[in-house]
């Protein structure tokens, strides 16, 4: 899968419109009420990546999580990224709101 021109990316980013672009990767931070909801998020998270065989670096700090996603394969942003981006979303949005 190529990786995504700044354009191509740029209209991408308007339907993940929580995730921004910096360098190379499209990341987001979630917050949390506390560090056991922050570690279950990343557990559904860790098993859509699985699934995916695309994984995110994550960070976890307390009650918040930042997700970056990039394809190394391809050295840039592809559509497995905001594949993901939306997948995180919809996790968000089925558990935690």
């Amino acid at each position: 899968m190529p990786a995504l021109t700044t354009k191509q990316i740029g209209l991408r980013l308007k339907a993940v419109p929580n995730w921004s672009k910096r360098a190379h990767t499209i990341l987001r931070t979630f917050k949390f009420q506390g560090f056991l909801k922050s570690m279950d998020f990343v557990n559904r998270i860790a098993r859509k990546a699985q699934k995916a065989n695309h994984h995110p670096d994550i960070d976890i700090r307390f009650d918040k999580v930042t997700l970056k996603l990039s394809t190394h394969d391809e050295g840039g942003i592809t559509e497995k990224d905001f594949s993901l981006a939306r997948q995180c979303d919809g996790v968000l949005a089925r558990y935690f709101v």
